[in-house]
């Protein structure tokens, strides 16, 4: 089987997902003919007509209200975000209507629709390109937030997104779209949303992290186990709801936790994750849990942004001191 790259796991979704359902729909700014900004949705306006896969005006809100009107009355939407610096205009629309639908009708209509959204930095982009502000979706009851961090789990997480009967916020890592290629599974395989995937089982220490920082993760796993650290490291993947059964399972085993990710640091995923950690497994910890994370700026411009995201060597420090904490 052909080897792919994440966007090219994404524009697979897409087409399976189309093909197998006409009521899988997709809209987005230049998501038609131009197959989108990243190249996601190229060739599904020429297989599928333009009632199916339909550019917008640039218009955030406008995007996200069309997209839940079609959820609500049969249709599966999946609908795309150009930047997620971009999501903001769509937060009333979120928030107010998509999240709340299912409650509001008392279960007679539901919104069965997808946010897609490159997000992240990494790729020298300008102001409002390379926001990590998944924390904000993951506080709003009724939205389900998926980051995949490879092809395989973009692709699989991507269909069961699109299957499921409420809305999706599904950010994909740019900078990692096209790092990497995995063969993916037979077609129209799911994994299950709301689940943690352990990637690399460890010992000594816990490390959790989700999106392209899954990366400088698994690297700094690989180089720690050569000086003798067991590192096991979990990927997220659906940051909401969270798997924290996974996790505590985990830092019971090892008794050390690092969490990893390049949003800003205060009131982020990690620190949810750290406080459900030192609550529920507060006498199996041998350290406190650490954090290793972006900082509480916005994002620098391409000069800075190497130094603002967590890399290898950070991710190895953080796990040293943690390990030799008496």
């Amino acid at each position: 089987m052909t080897k792919v790259t994440m966007v090219e796991a994404v524009n697979k979704a897409l087409d399976d997902a189309m093909a197998a359902d006409e009521e899988v729909v997709v809209l987005g700014e230049d998501v038609g003919t131009n197959g989108g900004v990243f190249r996601a949705t190229i060739g599904l306006k020429e297989k599928y007509g333009f009632k199916r896969v339909m550019d917008t005006p640039l218009a955030e809100a406008l995007i996200t209200g069309v997209t839940i009107g079609m959820a609500t009355q049969g249709l599966k939407p999946v609908a795309e975000i150009q930047f997620m610096g971009f999501i903001f205009p769509c937060m009333e629309q979120l928030c107010c209507h998509a999240a709340r639908m299912r409650n509001r009708t008392r279960g007679r209509l539901t919104c069965p629709m997808v946010l897609r959204a490159p997000y992240g930095g990494g790729i020298h982009a300008p102001e409002h390109h390379s926001e990590s502000t998944e924390a904000l979706f993951a506080h709003i009851p009724g939205l389900r937030v998926v980051i995949p961090s490879s092809p395989v789990r973009a692709y699989s997480l991507l269909l069961a997104a699109i299957a499921d009967p409420d809305p999706v916020i599904f950010l994909e890592p740019k900078r990692i779209y096209r790092l990497q290629k995995q063969e993916l599974p037979e077609a129209g395989t799911t994994l299950p949303l709301d689940t943690c995937f352990t990637l690399r089982e460890g010992q000594d220490i816990t490390l959790v992290s989700w999106g392209a920082s899954i990366k400088e993760s698994l690297e700094a796993a690989k180089a720690l186990g050569e000086d003798g650290i067991s590192v096991e490291v979990i990927d997220v993947a659906t940051i909401k709801p969270l798997d924290m059964d996974t996790i505590l399972a985990s830092v019971r085993k090892t008794g050390r936790c690092v969490i990893v990710h390049e949003a800003a640091r205060s009131f982020g995923v990690g620190a949810e994750i750290a406080a459900q950690v030192s609550a529920e497994a507060i006498f199996e910890l041998q350290a406190p849990v650490k954090r290793v994370t972006g900082y509480d700026i916005t994002m620098p411009y391409y000069r800075m942004e190497d130094h603002y995201l967590p890399d290898t060597e950070r991710i190895v420090r953080a796990i040293k001191e943690t390990v030799m904490f008496q």
